[in-house]
């Protein structure tokens, strides 16, 4: 590389996705790049020239380690829906004149479907504009519901952490018997695709049984149904435990969460905030049945236990970040980096590029035949899928007992 590079993150950080971080840093300094730049707040923040040099936070390999294993977006996220090129072209000239006063020779982007947006259409301009900077997409998030890539790394690390803590409040379930029975019910992340959720699976093994139910957006969710069902369960066992995705419906189209309350508040990319779904049905179990109830939601959690991360998916995370330089170097734009499985025994990896514009701003969902007929569990090829991406550990690097991270730029802070 002969001139400047400068990645971003943004939507829903992850425990891998500065790994995906280290990945661009590390490869754009081994490839020649003049100067990594980091953008705060991603390109909501680029637009208002904030930035920074990523080496005077990254000096030491100890500092790579150190960014592999710290949660969130190191460099901060945002949630910001670039318009269409004819609707405001000043702003993409202002865009593009802060990447030509940098320098840049390539823009990474870190994030899901709606980063994939914006390396579309940044593509798109550079292409109608002869312009030579080139965009690549690096794939993140939890949820994996990215088009054309066999799995999105930040899903491993957030399927151990839902497994483990599944497992750790089935056993916490049977601890006290009620009269009337208990009820868990445990809601889980990932919108309109129920890979997460399905995840809950995992803690099914020969010391646990696993959830009695899982419930994913992919099936219509039936509330008379479920409420036979738990009703049946109770009179064969004191505890029941079911995991809901957030995401699920009843038939004509409504989240069960606004079932409960109203959604009010809906994000740039017109996506609703979805909460509140295990409150309801632990609500309306109680209310119905008498049997005592407790609604725990994962939330922030699930994306955020570095402690907890898959090294599968972390050092996968560092690859794809590496694997969007070498594209961008070798003159690829408008792609995002995949992840192909080549292997299944033993598991297998490998990354391609593919075009952006297949990607961006589409939905990938769990098979239907991975979910059992009743919908209410996923089946043992969910499993064997999962299963490879969550094995191995990364060690925290820990200082008094307490994990270290690297730390924060403080400019995040900063008005």
């Amino acid at each position: 590389m002969k001139r400047n590079v400068i990645v971003g993150q943004s939507g829903g950080p992850t425990a891998a996705i500065n790994s995906s971080l280290a990945g661009v840093y590390r490869t754009a300094i081994d490839r020649g790049a003049g100067k990594v730049y980091g953008m705060l707040h991603g390109i909501q923040g680029l637009m208002e020239e904030k930035y920074l040099d990523l080496s005077d936070y990254i000096q030491t390999g100890l500092d790579v380690e150190l960014l592999k294993r710290t949660p969130a977006a190191f460099l901060g996220s945002c949630r910001y829906k670039l318009p269409e090129i004819h609707q405001d072209k000043e702003l993409y000239e202002k865009i593009f004149a802060i990447l030509d006063k940098l320098d840049i020779e390539a823009f990474i982007y870190i994030g899901g479907n709606d980063s994939m947006d914006t390396i579309k259409k940044l593509s798109d301009y550079a292409i109608v504009t002869g312009h030579q900077t080139r965009f690549v997409g690096c794939p993140k998030t939890i949820d994996n519901d990215l088009a054309l890539t066999d799995h999105t790394p930040g899903f491993g690390s957030a399927a151990k952490y839902i497994g483990t803590s599944m497992k750790e409040i089935i056993r916490d379930s049977f601890c006290l018997e009620y009269s009337k029975g208990l009820v868990t019910i445990v809601e889980i992340m990932g919108r309109n695709a129920g890979w997460l959720t399905g995840s809950a699976a995992l803690s099914k093994c020969e010391d646990c049984n696993g959830p009695d139910m899982i419930y994913l957006p992919e099936v219509p969710f039936d509330l008379q149904d479920f409420k036979e069902k738990v009703k049946k369960l109770l009179t064969k066992k004191t505890s029941v435990v079911v995991a809901v995705s957030e995401g699920i419906r009843i038939a004509d189209g409504r989240y069960v969460c606004e079932l409960g309350n109203s959604v009010d508040f809906v994000d740039a990319f017109g996506h609703k905030q979805l909460s509140g779904t295990a409150s309801y049905l632990a609500s309306f179990i109680a209310g119905e049945l008498g049997a005592k109830t407790r609604a725990i939601e994962l939330s922030t959690l699930q994306r955020a236990g570095s402690h907890l991360a898959s090294r599968v998916d972390i050092l996968e995370a560092y690859q794809v970040g590496g694997a969007a330089v070498k594209a961008a170097d070798e003159g690829d734009s408008g792609v995002m980096v995949t992840l192909e499985r080549t292997s299944e025994d033993p598991y297998q990896c490998q990354t391609e590029v593919k075009n952006v514009h297949k990607i961006a701003n589409d939905e990938k969902c769990v098979p239907r035949e991975w979910i059992t007929k009743d919908g209410t569990y996923v089946t043992e090829e969910f499993i064997s899928y999962v299963t490879p991406l969550i094995q191995g550990d990364v060690s925290p690097v820990m200082v008094d007992g307490i994990p270290r991270h690297l730390y924060t730029p403080k400019e995040l802070y900063q008005k």
